[in-house]
């Protein structure tokens, strides 16, 4: 398995200031929010209706590759709505009581955000569904024939869930859910706007071209770009006076081995294995799995997506299949590799 940079998958908790820097960057309302434009416009209008009917806001669903603002979108929809917010994860909620541990905590207005949401057990989804619909609590007292049921009131609370799955989550528990929306990638110009104001933040003095460069390598993901941006930040100040221009990003970045599209080894290595073991496709992904020895949620949730959007690979009933971009792609990588090998 290649370790990747441009991995959209969030910092380990572990990795020193990591996390905290990538959660000093994430900002707090829609006005410093780059992007995502037309979801921007539904959310707000629907704050705007339930703080004027003074109710919670309706349950919400986002969905959409790793790395595009999820976790952040929800942040800042609960600084927009002025509620406390709780965070947890699917994998974390593993039994119901831990679920009613949550919601018995919570205050009328407060947002609990589930992130990998298609990760619930069943169990806890189905004590998920009452207290979604009617703000109503069930729990069994007892064992056997002398067991009997209790129903709690809740607060009036709103749940966001997040998932990059939607096919993953069961239909009552999608359909629950009043409003639904899908992140977009981000746009280069986009991007680049993000870069920019994370220099800022982070008093990175970067050059205009500099900055184009890093978003046309950043996958149109805003967690990869400004990953990469603190990395080109450590280039420069070792082998410069700590001022990112164009050479010395483009130095950089051939160091951390990210070509002009974005694609690292891992993406390079899937598309060859389709070329020149199955003549371009169509190939199945599991077969993908064994030979890249990467993991069939890892290709579908961490590789595929961008290669899709991209225009280097399609998905047909068949399996995967490259495209003529890819050929003429991965021949000037190789060129230019070959080329400078020469020059070293």
């Amino acid at each position: 398995m290649i370790e990747r940079i441009v991995t959209a998958k969030a910092d380990n908790p572990d990795d020193g200031d990591e996390p905290q820097i990538e959660a000093t960057l994430r900002p707090r309302d829609f006005s410093s929010y780059i992007g995502q434009d037309r979801l921007k416009e539904n959310l707000k209008l629907a704050i705007a209706a339930a703080k004027k009917r003074g109710e919670p806001l309706d349950h919400i669903l986002l969905y959409g590759p790793p790395g595009l603002g999820k976790t952040t979108m929800a942040s800042v929809i609960a600084n927009e709505m002025n509620a406390q917010i709780r965070i947890t994860s699917g994998p974390a909620v593993e039994r119901p009581g831990d679920l009613a541990s949550l919601l018995t905590n919570l205050s009328d207005n407060d947002i609990l955000f589930i992130d990998e949401i298609h990760r619930l057990h069943r169990t806890v989804e189905e004590v998920l569904y009452t207290a979604m619909e009617d703000f109503k609590l069930d729990i069994m007292l007892g064992k056997g024939p002398s067991a009997r049921s209790l129903r709690l009131d809740l607060p009036h609370f709103t749940i966001i869930g997040a998932t990059t799955r939607t096919g993953s989550i069961a239909a009552p528990l999608r359909d629950r859910f009043g409003m639904v929306h899908r992140l977009d990638f981000y746009t280069p110009e986009q991007i680049e706007l993000i870069i920019k104001r994370a220099a800022k933040i982070l008093n990175i003095s970067i050059k205009p071209k500099a900055a184009s460069i890093i978003a046309q390598r950043s996958r149109l993901t805003p967690r990869i770009a400004n990953r990469l941006l603190r990395r080109v930040r450590d280039y420069a100040d070792i082998n410069g006076d700590g001022i990112i221009d164009e050479p010395l990003s483009l130095k950089a970045l051939e160091l951390l081995d990210v070509d002009e599209l974005g694609l690292d080894p891992a993406d390079r290595l899937l598309l060859a294995a389709i070329i020149d073991n199955y003549r371009g496709g169509p190939v199945g992904v599991e077969t993908l799995a064994a030979i890249t020895a990467e993991e069939r949620a890892t290709i579908e949730d961490m590789i595929e997506p961008y290669l899709l959007q991209i225009g280097l690979l399609e998905r047909t009933s068949r399996g995967r299949k490259v495209t003529p971009k890819t050929y003429s792609h991965l021949k000037k990588t190789k060129t230019d590799s070959n080329e400078q090998s020469k020059l070293v």
